[in-house]
């Protein structure tokens, strides 16, 4: 494993993390209690539903058991920060993206490893490794929660400093990203290329069906549109890059990220089109667009 993976990538999700945590408040956490049932549906699709058809496409698909594991992993990876942007281009709740984005990221520390370990015990595609022990999962506590937890304690103590820092960290860390991944691809291009054929099809279908649940399930139970835009694009849109650096980081294994990385390509274009059909076309008013206070900038 080269530098760049095994140093680059923990680096990348470090700072795109960090710039979540410049966005959140404990408000963030706390206004999730306003909005109880787009909450709950939405994190039920995200928590249950999502595995289960994750799941169930995989045996359809009959995927070799390692790129099968990639998938659960990648079903069972929060709403990435880019939810939140999609979120505010089609006119969604971006304040309940915000929220959601939160209390996923805490809940993806229990349900991310146990997922991932359930998918290794049945694909078993490992002979000498049983999955995410105790002390990996430490290691996923702390890519995920302490980068989010440093950014938020910034923006409580120095909220000057973090108002400044937010567009610079955000642009560091689009920049990093895309190099880490352009060098990543680059070093397992052979590999990427052999399974992208099989990758493609299984990944655009799940997002597809990922947005389409989002979107729809609120819906049926009477959650408001612009709350349901918001939980399609969460739902739909997976942190392809938390799922990738477990994978080559914590698990040692590039092809266990392959699934993530072809679904981080095409995963753009699928939302961008969708978010079209769904987008809420009648003009929002200014007052019913302002988010909650110490809610973030969508952007």
């Amino acid at each position: 494993m080269s530098a760049l993976t095994s140093i680059g990538l923990p680096v990348a999700l470090g700072i795109i993390m960090f710039g979540l945590g410049l966005s959140l408040t404990v408000g963030d956490f706390a206004r999730v209690l306003k909005q109880p049932k787009a909450v709950i549906v939405a994190l039920l699709c995200q928590l249950i539903l999502l595995p289960v058809i994750c799941f169930g496409l995989v045996l359809a698909f009959q995927l070799p058991p390692v790129l099968a594991v990639g998938m659960m992993m990648l079903a069972a990876s929060p709403g990435g920060t880019t939810a939140n942007l999609y979120s505010h281009l089609f006119r969604g709740d971006v304040a309940l993206n915000i929220s959601l984005t939160a209390v996923n990221s805490v809940i993806a520390v229990v349900t991310l490893p146990v997922i991932t370990n359930l998918a290794i015990l049945y694909f078993n595609p490992f002979d000498d490794q049983l999955g995410l022990q105790w002390s990996k999962t430490l290691e996923v506590f702390a890519i995920v929660l302490l980068p989010v937890a440093l950014g938020m304690i910034v923006r409580r103590f120095w909220p000057g400093f973090a108002k400044a820092m937010d567009k610079p960290v955000r642009i560091a860390s689009v920049i990093i990203l895309v190099i880490v991944i352009v060098g990543a691809v680059a070093q397992n291009w052979a590999l990427l290329v052999e399974n992208f054929g099989r990758l493609s099809l299984i990944t655009i279908v799940f997002c597809l069906i990922s947005l389409t649940i989002g979107y729809l399930v609120p819906r049926v139970i009477k959650v408001g549109k612009r709350q349901a835009i918001a939980s399609s694009f969460e739902i739909g849109i997976h942190n392809a890059t938390l799922a990738i650096v477990i994978a080559q980081t914590v698990l040692g294994s590039v092809e266990l990220s392959l699934p993530a990385a072809v679904y981080g390509v095409l995963m753009f274009f699928i939302a961008f089109g969708f978010g079209f059909l769904i987008r809420d076309r009648a003009r929002v008013s200014p007052a019913s667009d302002v988010t909650a206070p110490g809610a973030a900038r969508p952007s």
